[in-house]
């Protein structure tokens, strides 16, 4: 019978608010009466009895499974103080972990979970699938189990549960590199992976900004790769020594987490060339990098000794890490300076390569050859497919799907991972708990003949504003409950409101286990309507328990302001703030938004470029529906395209006086978003000759730093027009100074008013 079970909050708090001392059996701590499990059983039926751990209870451990019996003696002894018994035979009152005799046996890490009031059983082919079985024993527990407060007895219910995932790769990425975490963060989070049945932590290792992983042939690389000029001016960094590393793999594989270390190559690279400036294609000294962003600094693919390096570095980690998987990155490598010299030149003409993606596909093709000639699989970012995929190579597509259908057509294996549902460090605005769990790592378009290719999907926990503990807990919990279970369960018939009720009977657990966990979603959320006559604004809460007031004269709300009820109309130009609240408490910050009426408001634009899938300002009418962009270029508001140009035309309907047409951009350099060199603007009456009004050029440097907004906007008096038009024209590339050098730009605009 398939897992559909309602689980309210209020029977785990129940469970949690007894502390007392229970004896032996009469009064254990009480588990739910229906059982909050995440990621979902595939098949659970629960009867009516219970079974009392307690000190009188054995352990009964097939020799295969004796590692997974000592993880679960451990745990009881943490709970109860008392070193259960082990013995080779028992009646009743035993927990026994046993091989499953079947003729049809589990698949891989699958697992039969049997309680009745005599015995708990957990049933395996492998001893993964044993493991899986004794976290679902723990979360059948009270989340006073996980505390430090021991007890006498714990209540479990009697059930029967038969269980396997449906992905084989369950993971998430953890970047160590933009900030440095401890050795004991990583054990906590590996404990969580197996909490919640994930199975590879994707080690991000490597980077511009550090370098994490001791190699003994190349010092500096820890010496200096590790080290940057942090904001204060002192140095920042850290990495895990050798030591180390083996203490945490040794930690992931009693834990059946598989580690997969990422070794990024060609790019992501400065840390490494900071330490030994002659892998890169000028030999000159740099610093490790203080920014965020894409460099143009990358390893040099016309140096042998670029090869030998990385083959002497990738030895020292195969040997640390067993799994039979490296991941050599592959993403986001600009062609700039391989374009420029000579020594990549050369190589380009001497292997008869067609340009220089297909030098970076002979890059990564000859070290998979090399991985693969030691025993090991290479896995790279989407980017590896340009050029040539090599053999038997694995892609992790994060672009999107593209990647991974791509892959799957051409007979490899990926796995998935899109910024649109797995990118951990994106706010609740673009990816919230319900927008992870509707998730699906098949590709839509994707022939069920090839679905076997897609071996599974990761959540990727991106560091660059995590610089702590704490505020990487709030980016993945509880985020990470959703990618589990979509992994693991892969539920078809998604019922939200029901997983949401099963997450909120998790919270006492998370803290016990010591996770500062975050919001599921943003309190509010907006939606605008523009047509020629108002702008109107849609609000709907984040949870069904929110209360939303609002104000339109740029005051923050109070419970005195006005409560939203339904759509907001804007028939002038309004600076509007919304504010949530619970129990007559602010919840979260208060959202706000500028809108601009104008007379093209709500008339459809004609576009001269196919706008990104990913900066969309909500389509078409994205530059023409009033709402202004704010400093946070996802926010929705905002239309973007690379490399070309943006001209956009309004059809005003009939001939119309014109004042002053203006539009502004967005510029944060490192992010390769720059503004426009110059906007052109044009007017015309039948919509076929137009006539330039004036021109507009941009006067800040595109070397500025941060995240600003720049208007333009040119006076047009005495004019009477019917269609208006401007065009913006686009750096083109990232200029020769930039880390970036050579990528396309982007361009970024929010609206296109006409007055």
């Amino acid at each position: 019978m398939r897992f559909y079970l309602v689980v309210y909050l209020l029977l785990f708090s129940v469970a949690c608010t007894n502390t007392s001392s229970p004896s032996p059996t009469l009064d254990a701590i009480p588990y739910p009466k229906e059982p909050a499990l995440i990621p979902q059983p595939q098949h659970l039926d629960i009867t009516s009895s219970q079974f009392i751990i307690n000190a009188e209870t054995v352990l009964w451990i097939d020799d295969v499974y004796q590692k997974e019996g000592a993880y679960l003696q451990k745990l009881l002894h943490h709970s109860m103080n008392v070193d259960l018994k082990a013995t080779s035979s028992a009646e009743h009152n035993f927990i026994r972990l046993t091989s499953l005799k079947s003729k049809e046996p589990l698949p891989k890490e699958g697992y039969h979970l049997q309680i009745d009031s005599n015995q708990i059983i957990i049933y395996g082919n492998d001893a993964a699938g044993v493991f899986r079985g004794i976290q679902t024993l723990r979360q059948l527990l009270p989340s006073t189990f996980h505390q430090k407060e021991q007890q006498e007895a714990w209540a479990v219910p009697s059930l029967v549960i038969n269980d396997h995932p449906t992905f084989q790769w369950r993971g998430m990425l953890l970047d160590c590199c933009r900030h440095f975490f401890s050795k004991e963060v990583i054990k906590k989070y590996i404990d969580l992976l197996a909490y919640y049945k994930m199975n590879v932590l994707h080690w991000h290792l490597t980077e511009d900004q550090g370098w994490r992983i001791e190699i003994d042939r190349y010092p500096k690389l820890t010496q200096v790769g590790a080290w940057r000029k942090g904001a204060n001016g002192e140095p920042y960094g850290g990495f895990y020594t050798k030591e180390d590393i083996r203490e945490i793999v040794a930690y992931a594989q009693e834990r059946h987490i598989t580690i997969v270390p990422e070794i990024e190559l060609p790019g992501h690279s400065q840390a490494a060339i900071a330490a030994y400036p002659h892998l890169s294609c000028t030999g000159e000294q740099l610093e490790v990098g203080t920014k965020w962003g894409v460099f143009k600094d990358v390893y040099c693919a016309g140096n042998d000794s670029t090869f030998q390096f990385l083959e002497a570095v990738l030895s020292e980690v195969m040997d640390l890490f067993p799994g039979e998987y490296i991941h050599i990155g592959g993403d986001e490598s600009p062609k700039y300076r391989w374009e420029h010299c000579s020594k990549c030149q050369k190589r380009i003409q001497e292997e008869k390569l067609k340009d220089e993606h297909e030098l970076q596909s002979y890059f990564i093709q000859r070290i998979a050859t090399f991985l693969e000639n030691n025993g090991k699989k290479l896995i790279g970012w989407d980017e590896i497919l340009e050029g040539g995929l090599a053999k038997n190579a694995t892609v992790q597509s994060w672009r999107g799907m593209g990647g991974a259908l791509e892959a799957a057509q051409q007979n490899h294996n990926a796995i998935s991972s899109p910024t649109s549902h797995a990118y951990f460090d994106y706010k609740l605005d673009a990816i919230d708990l319900e927008k992870v769990y509707s998730f699906n790592p098949i590709p839509q378009d994707l022939s069920t003949d090839k679905h076997h290719f897609i071996l599974g999907g990761e959540c990727n926990m991106w560091t660059e504003h995590v610089p702590n503990a704490q505020v990487l807990d709030e980016k993945v919990f509880p985020r990470l409950l959703a990618m589990a279970e979509v992994l693991w369960s892969a539920p078809t018939q998604r019922n939200y409101s029901e997983f949401y009720q099963r997450v909120q009977a998790h919270y006492p657990s998370l803290e016990a286990l010591g996770v500062q966990y975050g919001a599921e979603t943003m309190p509010i959320s907006m939606e605008v309507f523009t047509s020629t006559e108002s702008i109107n604004i849609k609000l709907t809460k984040g949870t069904p328990d929110l209360e939303l007031y609002y104000t339109v004269d740029g005051s923050t709300p109070t419970l005195h302001s006005t409560m939203y009820e339904t759509a907001i109309p804007i028939k002038t130009t309004t600076e509007l703030q919304v504010q949530a609240f619970k129990n007559n408490k602010p919840y979260g910050v208060p959202i706000q938004r500028t809108f601009t009426k104008h007379l093209g408001n709500g008339l459809e634009p004609s576009l001269s470029y196919e706008y990104s899938s990913y900066y969309t300002g909500g389509g078409v009418q994205a530059v023409s529906n009033g709402a202004r962009g704010s400093l946070n270029f996802r926010d929705g508001n905002w239309q973007a395209v690379q490399k070309v140009p943006m001209e956009i035309t309004i059809d005003l309907q009939a001939p119309q006086p014109i004042s002053k047409l203006s539009t502004a951009f967005f510029q944060k350099q490192d992010s390769w978003i720059f503004l426009p060199t110059k906007i052109d603007f044009f007017m015309s009456n039948d919509g076929q000759n137009f006539t330039r009004l004036g021109t507009v050029s941009n006067d800040v440097s595109p070397k500025k730093d941060g995240s600003f907004i720049q208007t333009f906007e040119l006076e047009a008096k005495n004019t009477t027009a019917r269609y208006v038009r401007l065009k913006a024209h686009n750096i083109t590339y990232c200029p020769n100074w930039h880390a970036a050098a050579g990528s396309e730009a982007w361009l970024f605009i929010d609206e296109f008013v006409i007055e």
